[in-house]
């Protein structure tokens, strides 16, 4: 809005200089302008940071997009039932009672990327991490994801209802701001931990076969050397897995 007013630069004595016009609007118009200039460069460097720690536990060039694509699909749905319940005022009464204000405020997008965002990869890096190590079990892509699926989906799934049953409690305040939280995060959560890890994300791996697992072989020798794992290297098919005895 500064940018479209250019306001005097010398006033006479006692007077003041005032925007006509929708305040809402001058307001939604200016409040992003600090996001913007840094905005692009710091989602580059958090994608870029999930890419390599993905790759660290995968040993994949390609899966750790397959599964970063997904979640950002996600992350856009959430952002669209934001403006469709507190942009355009749907849901209003059910909701506790808002008024809406026809747009939301900057903040809520940057927060609730942030954290919806952490809190699908670390779904992500457990169900993954599993992946890798039944896939270095079996050697089949297909069995891996299948044996992944059954023994960790459960505990995602628990604890991503656990954790929106959390959030949810943010709907019960009058505070709008709070309130778009109580929405966005449990929305954002439960469909990462049902409809991306449950079906997008298996069927791409489904698709891509072999292919998914790829890595040129300078990569895959880093990986021997920096990639995360639980604990040494996994048994080669065939193998059973040496258990130590505790104390």
């Amino acid at each position: 809005m500064r940018s479209w007013v250019r306001l005097p630069q010398t006033r006479p004595s006692g007077k003041s200089t005032r925007v006509g016009g929708e305040a809402v609007a001058a307001e939604a118009a200016d409040a992003p302008h600090p996001y913007r200039p840094r905005a692009a460069v710091g989602l580059a460097k958090l994608v870029i940071a999930m890419l390599v720690l993905l790759f660290l536990v995968t040993g994949s060039v390609l899966l750790p997009v397959v599964a970063i694509v997904p979640t950002l699909l996600s992350l856009t749905a959430t952002f669209g039932a934001l403006v469709w319940v507190f942009q355009d005022g749907h849901m209003a009464g059910l909701l506790g009672g808002f008024t809406p204000t026809g747009n939301i405020a900057a903040t809520i997008p940057v927060m609730l990327f942030g954290l919806a965002f952490g809190l699908a990869m670390d779904y992500q890096v457990f169900l993954l991490s599993r992946m890798r190590e039944e896939y270095e079990l079996t050697g089949s892509p297909t069995e891996a994801v299948a044996r992944a699926l059954e023994r960790t989906g459960r505990i995602v799934t628990a604890a991503a209802l656990a954790i929106s049953i959390v959030f949810r409690g943010f709907v019960v305040s009058d505070v709008s701001l709070v309130k778009a939280y109580g929405i966005g995060l449990p929305l954002a959560v439960l469909m990462d931990a049902t409809l991306v890890r449950g079906a997008l994300l298996p069927a791409a791996m489904r698709l891509g076969g072999r292919a998914t697992w790829w890595a040129p072989a300078r990569l895959q020798r880093v990986h021997a050397r920096f990639g995360l794992r639980e604990e040494g290297p996994a048994p080669k098919k065939g193998e059973d897995r040496e258990l130590t005895p505790t104390s």
